[in-house]
């Protein structure tokens, strides 16, 4: 494969494959029902870096999900073609697999392109496989595609019949006309499939069918959610937030003691990020059965996490409201629940849901270039991304000096490098932006302004000057600073 950073150690094996997946893009859950067996529920990632799609076995637990490669050192579809680029995925109407494929020799943005890479692009005419994009079909040679209905032209009974078919594209397509047209005749036939229980999919797709329609019932979502599968059940249990009415409290306390006593954990999962809601209604009678989950599951990371994003109330009532229980203090529970209530007390807002409006100056600027250049893999809030980056937040890289971080904006940095005392050891290059000719010495100035006041506790900037001088101080490999290498930089000043 020819990559960006191919030079790097770590990047490729010795055969020159690709060692990890830097581009994956376009994920899809295949739900053709065209494929043989063992396929269905298969996630398939493209990774045009590579040439290839791959294909991933899903594995349920209940709490969570597991992917799997399918096979051993072998793809779905890997190509010794170095312009086949999959970008995107998708099931089509017919049961196919469609593939985008880009088909492009080089898709590094020229803003990153490496001089190695800019060389063997060169070498391999990769630079003139372009405006070449095409869709590639894959289908199940054993049998033949499905054939694909005229939605429009079919009666509102038949398009409920298509509620089973096995092909989700055709199901999903059929549902959305069902509500779109406002096919109210049909409620009766949406509620016998609702009811159907050797077909979970026709469930589930008849319980939002009646959704769209307005024609939910509670009645049918408690019958549902008590006799389905723990799949359609936990649909049921989300759906019926909607009938959380006190007249209700009674019929739900009976349902949800049946359900915990099924010990299923998708079910208890469900419950748990339900109950909050319930408890808004009535505390007294649901709050018991919260403390049974939490019990159950207070060092499940997952379960902790959908009790609290749960809750109707504030965190910090509902830390006063367990404070009596000694057993619950001590857990893994409580910590989180602590950590919840000083963000809570804090008042601090995530910053993707905060939107100001101030005066540009430097700060700002560099801002809007580190969300557009930076933020992808460092994070917005500086804290680092897993896999990606690592958190820029009191890094030494930062502040000490600020000259440093120049370097490292504009000649990149290999790893592995050591963060406030933690080795981060990604396999990944951050590349530099000196050969990007839309990026100024004023830009580079304005993003070390921005990054050094955000994430430091000393605020620094340099100058344009400055900036143009660093540029000369190219690192001895001639591609990125290595931490040793700004640490020596360090000691010589």
């Amino acid at each position: 494969a020819y990559v960006n950073r191919g030079y790097a150690k770590g990047v490729l094996d010795k055969d020159s494959l690709l060692v990890n997946v830097t581009a994956a893009c376009g994920p899809t859950i295949y739900r053709g029902g065209l494929f043989p067996k063992g396929y269905e529920e298969n996630a398939f990632v493209c990774v045009p870096e590579a040439n290839l799609v791959k294909r991933n076995i899903l594995e349920f637990y209940g709490d969570s999900i597991a992917a799997r490669q399918a096979w051993e050192g072998k793809e779905f579809l890997a190509s010794t073609d170095e312009g086949f680029r999959p970008v995107n995925l998708n099931t089509g109407p017919d049961g196919s697999l469609y593939v985008v494929d880009m088909h492009r020799g080089v898709i590094q943005h020229q803003a990153y392109l490496s001089p190695y890479l800019k060389k063997k692009a060169i070498e391999k005419q990769l630079d003139t496989i372009i405006n070449a994009g095409r869709i590639l079909k894959i289908k199940n040679q054993l049998v033949e595609p499905y054939t694909v209905p005229d939605i429009e032209a079919l009666k509102a009974e038949q398009l409920v019949a298509l509620l089973k078919h096995k092909n989700g594209w055709i199901r999903d397509r059929a549902q959305h006309h069902i509500v779109y047209k406002e096919e109210k005749n049909v409620i009766p036939q949406l509620r016998l499939l609702a009811k159907e229980l050797k077909d979970p999919l026709g469930q589930i797709h008849a319980l939002y069918t009646l959704k769209g329609l307005g024609a939910l019932t509670f009645d049918l979502l408690v019958e549902v959610a008590e006799k389905g599968t723990p799949e359609v059940t936990s649909h049921s249990l989300i759906l019926l937030e909607a009938f959380a009415l006190k007249e209700n409290v009674n019929s739900i306390k009976v349902l949800f003691d049946v359900l915990m006593k099924k010990h299923d954990k998708s079910i208890d999962l469900y419950l748990g990020s339900t109950v909050g809601v319930w408890m808004a209604v009535s505390k007294d009678t649901f709050f018991p059965l919260l403390k049974s989950l939490i019990q159950e599951y207070k060092t499940n990371p997952r379960m902790v996490e959908a009790i609290l994003s749960g809750l109707s109330e504030s965190s910090q009532t509902f830390k006063l409201s367990l404070q009596q229980d000694r057993t619950l203090i001590k857990s893994d529970f409580y910590e989180h629940l602590e950590e919840v209530v000083k963000q809570e007390v804090s008042n601090k807002v995530n910053w993707i849901f905060t939107k100001t409006s101030v005066r540009e100056d430097s700060r700002t600027k560099g801002a809007k270039l580190f969300r557009q250049m930076c933020s992808a893999c460092h994070g917005m809030d500086g804290e680092g991304i897993e896999g990606l980056a690592p958190p820029l937040m009191h890094s030494e890289f930062v502040s000490k000096p600020i000259e440093r971080l120049g370097l490292i904006i504009l000649h990149g940095l290999e790893g592995p490098v050591h963060v406030n005392g933690k080795l981060y050891e990604l396999g990944l290059v951050m590349p530099g932006l000196i050969h990007n000719q839309n990026i100024s010495d004023e830009d580079i100035a304005d993003i070390i302004s921005y990054v050094n006041n955000a994430f430091s506790a000393k605020p620094q900037s340099l100058s344009t000057n400055e900036v143009k001088v660093l540029r000369s101080k190219k690192p001895k490999s001639g591609n990125e600073y290595t931490e040793q290498e700004l640490i020596d930089y360090v000691n010589k000043k």
